[in-house]
């Protein structure tokens, strides 16, 4: 389900997400997935989107699930969830096998996707949840996407020199990335474009099918409004 955002565009998030304060606003994120997660009974868990492994090994840890399992589009991430200790796969949700008590799609995964993947990623998690299954994500507000997100952003640790220079328009949100790397006495420059599309609640609600249960305001940066909204919709 790579289209718009191509493996290269992907590979070169994955090199620089701890530059970019995700790590930092993370804590405050996953706790209402840990709270709705430890207030209902299952045995496995399947993170798609799950990057570094991160989410998965903290909610391991906090909850002690049966099974977990993470699959990303990129191979880099895969490979440091592995290193977690953690099961990952390198593949597309719809071409996974087997289903699951609870799916997630955490840290703006949907977000990534436009209208049609949206519509054939949702087919896929209904597909893959078990009866009575849930599946819980986070979207970005058109408040966050506006006043958030928009800008530039530079930030240097020595070994790499990040630009991000990002719009939002017609419900669009487009970041061009360039990225300088360091190797030996010389710097390695990569540029990739990386884009988000502005979803509702109401459109996840419509198009899985599922039954909403909880549609709850983020605010990760303590802004005037919620930047994210976090949405639980569960198979009946």
């Amino acid at each position: 389900m790579v289209k718009n955002n191509s493996l290269d565009s992907l590979d070169l998030y994955a090199k620089v997400e701890d530059l970019l304060g995700v790590k930092e606003a993370a804590p405050s994120l996953y706790a209402h997935y840990l709270l709705f997660l430890n207030s209902v009974d299952f045995d496995n868990l399947l993170d798609v989107g799950c990057g570094s492994g991160d989410f998965l090994r903290q909610m391991q840890g906090a909850l002690d699930i049966s099974q977990v399992k993470g699959i990303d589009l990129s191979p880099i991430m895969v490979s440091q969830t592995l290193k977690q200790g953690i099961d990952a796969q390198c593949i597309d949700l719809c071409d996974l096998s087997g289903q699951y008590d609870v799916i997630t799609a955490v840290f703006d995964m949907l977000n990534y996707l436009d209208k049609v993947q949206l519509k054939d990623f949702l087919k896929c998690v209904y597909k893959h949840l078990n009866e009575g299954g849930v599946f819980l994500c986070d979207i970005n507000t058109l408040y966050g996407f506006e006043n958030v997100a928009v800008g530039s952003f530079i930030v240097d640790d020595e070994e790499r020199f990040l630009t991000v220079d990002s719009d939002f328009e017609e419900g669009e949100y487009i970041s061009e990335f360039t990225l300088f790397e360091k190797e030996d006495n010389c710097f390695k420059k990569s540029q990739e474009t990386i884009k988000q599309y502005f979803h509702t609640v109401d459109e996840l609600a419509k198009l899985t099918g599922l039954k909403l249960l909880v549609n709850d305001d983020v605010n990760l940066y303590e802004l005037e409004e919620a930047d994210k909204r976090f949405v639980v919709l569960k198979k009946i």
